[in-house]
């Protein structure tokens, strides 16, 4: 919808976008933390590991409630389709994240002797918001079936290949995105074991980045039409020039044993595949047939909620960029924020 030359549904649609995005590279590395887990056995090197994100991590998920909450109002018949057909893996990322933020909670008070359980928990409910996360990106990636505006699939379309292999891909990110950040928050050989494991991690990323994107041209002729054709084909090589200099930047500075610029060229690949995804499914909101002016709200609907997030939105930001300044730097053990 557009009110004075101003189009409403392409602001909303921006920030939707920079609110999954923000979900993505914050919770992203909490979920990865939970991933890297199991290949870290002793105890107070768990502690620092949690200890790191201890501060933050709640906060991080504001951005997915927001996410959420901006697509109901701005373009619900969007946010009916898609959640209709994500049903069962979003309610399974929620059962995680629950499971991830009871175990997170109870962990630090449990005893010594019950503490694994909590351990346990943790890592579960990670891997299995994760694997879902994956999941439901790569359904909606394949296409959601609509005839006359209500959902015409199945509840077990996300059963299939091209999903469940991007669950596994989104694992591998959020694992590299855990273990560059551990580079920065923290020291010895906790520091040592994270810079061995990102190496590999980055090239296994590469490669699922490689077959996700082949895989998608294969299935879908019109998005490899789109990749390849116009202005979108220039945009697409200067993404994939750019995802091999970060990937050529972030080996570089874990030979050189950088603390910071791993994280960030990690999160720079993670920014250049969510901008291909952009690329793949725009205009479409639900693709492959319902763009973001068909599943859009009433102007006045949308007029109003934006007033309301152009207020709540800056708080939003200044605390999440408050939060990460106060409890800045590295974590050592002994430290803790329970």
């Amino acid at each position: 919808m557009a009110i004075q030359g101003i189009d409403l549904s392409i602001i909303w649609s921006v920030l939707i976008a920079f609110g999954i995005m923000m979900y993505v590279i914050l919770d992203g590395f909490d979920l990865g933390l939970g991933i890297l887990f199991p290949l870290i056995e002793d105890k107070e090197e768990r502690d620092v590991m949690m200890n790191t994100v201890a501060p933050v991590w709640d906060g991080n998920e504001t951005w997915i409630v927001f996410g959420a909450a901006a697509m109901y109002g701005a373009f619900p018949l969007a946010y009916a389709l898609i959640f209709e057909a994500l049903y069962l893996p979003l309610i399974f990322v929620l059962a995680g994240l629950i499971l991830r933020g009871v175990a997170f909670e109870f962990r630090f008070k449990a005893t010594a002797e019950k503490r694994h359980v909590w351990d346990k928990a943790f890592i579960g409910g990670s891997v299995l918001a994760t694997f879902f996360q994956g999941v439901a990106l790569g359904t909606y990636v394949s296409g959601i079936p609509v005839v006359n505006r209500q959902f015409a699939g199945g509840a077990f379309d996300w059963f299939a290949p091209f999903p469940l292999f991007c669950g596994i891909g989104l694992l591998i990110t959020y694992a590299l995105l855990g273990s560059t950040w551990l580079l920065i928050k923290t020291e010895g050989m906790l520091e040592s074991r994270m810079r061995h494991y990102s190496r590999p991690l980055a090239y296994v990323l590469a490669w699922v980045i490689v077959i996700i994107c082949g895989w998608t041209a294969f299935m879908h002729q019109d998005i490899a039409h789109r990749w390849f054709h116009g202005s979108h084909g220039m945009l697409t090589g200067v993404i994939t020039l750019l995802a091999l200099a970060l990937l050529c930047a972030l080996q570089k500075s874990l030979r050189y044993r950088h603390s910071h610029q791993p994280f960030v060229a990690t999160l720079g690949l993670v920014f250049l595949g969510y901008a291909g995804l952009v690329i793949s499914v725009w205009p479409n909101i639900v693709p492959p047939s319902i763009d973001f002016w068909e599943a859009a709200s009433p102007t006045t609907s949308q007029l109003f909620a934006l007033m309301g997030t152009l207020v709540i939105l800056p708080v939003i930001l200044m605390y999440t960029l408050w939060g990460y300044h106060v409890f800045r730097g590295k974590v050592k053990p002994g430290d803790a924020y329970h």
